[in-house]
């Protein structure tokens, strides 16, 4: 019986992008993984495979599965190689941790709720822009 071979990773990178390719790669990888797209346990292709594929160079795709993996989107199993995580409830878990110590930190500022909340709007508008 034949291994069913999963479907190519579909990735695109715009050289013309604000983005650096490496956090395209990042982005669209984090992004089908949270989606559904990308299920755990599905094996991505090795570094040089994806610079190949991509037109990069390893180091750039490299890059992107380091963050991948500091963000808990992606795991390294030695020589088995890189996996998909479950990156939902890692995300998840990692921003709730990330809210919790704001918002001690800006008690311990002594900022009140409204400036708070001023705060992290003006946070989240920067990095997403207006429209999120």
């Amino acid at each position: 019986m034949a291994v069913q071979q999963a479907p190519p990773l579909r990735l695109t990178i715009d050289p013309d992008a604000a983005d650096a390719p490496f956090e395209q790669v990042r982005a669209q990888i984090a992004g089908q993984a949270r989606a559904g797209g990308l299920p755990v346990g599905r094996k991505l292709p090795t570094v040089r495979g994806l610079a190949e594929q991509l037109g990069l160079a390893a180091n750039t795709v490299a890059k992107a599965y380091r963050a991948l993996e500091t963000d808990g989107v992606i795991e390294t199993r030695g020589r088995n190689g890189t996996f998909v995580a479950a990156a939902g409830e890692a995300a998840d878990k990692e921003a709730a941790a990330a809210a919790a110590s704001y918002a001690r930190r800006a008690r311990r500022l002594g900022l009140d709720h409204a400036a708070a909340r001023t705060a992290v709007t003006d946070a989240l508008r920067a990095a997403y822009g207006d429209d999120g």
